[in-house]
């Protein structure tokens, strides 16, 4: 189907789903103490400094060590989405391309996650 002959409803619905998404996202970070972020307006992820030294090591350790009824999150860490070296290193992008209740899940498990985790600030 041609874009030009998608109805305007599509668009409309799929915007506030998203916005719906960002927010569980957006509002589940500024719950967790000592994490910061700006809510998006234009994006389909959400950029977060974390309580951690290392992004990359703690995104590590929530695949290899760390576990929530036997579940995990997966986030990317930030530092390879900057040019300047060394910016992002404690910052982590969170798409928010799951369902509602799968995000409200994912976000519970960020936020025991960083709770336990040993290499904190």
């Amino acid at each position: 189907m041609e874009l030009y002959s998608v109805p305007q409803d599509y668009f409309a619905s799929v915007h506030a789903e998203y916005q719906k998404r960002r927010d569980i996202v957006f509002e589940a970070l500024n719950e967790v103490p000592r994490v910061i972020c700006k809510k998006p307006t234009g994006a389909f992820y959400v950029i977060a400094k974390l309580p951690v030294v290392d992004a990359e090591e703690f995104v590590i350790w929530l695949l290899k060590k760390f576990d929530l009824d036997n579940e995990t999150v997966m986030l990317a860490p930030a530092e390879g989405f900057y040019a300047t070296p060394g910016l992002g290193k404690d910052e982590v992008k969170l798409a928010y391309i799951l369902n509602e209740n799968d995000l409200i899940k994912a976000m519970n498990i960020l936020k025991v996650a960083l709770e336990k985790y040993p290499k904190k600030r």
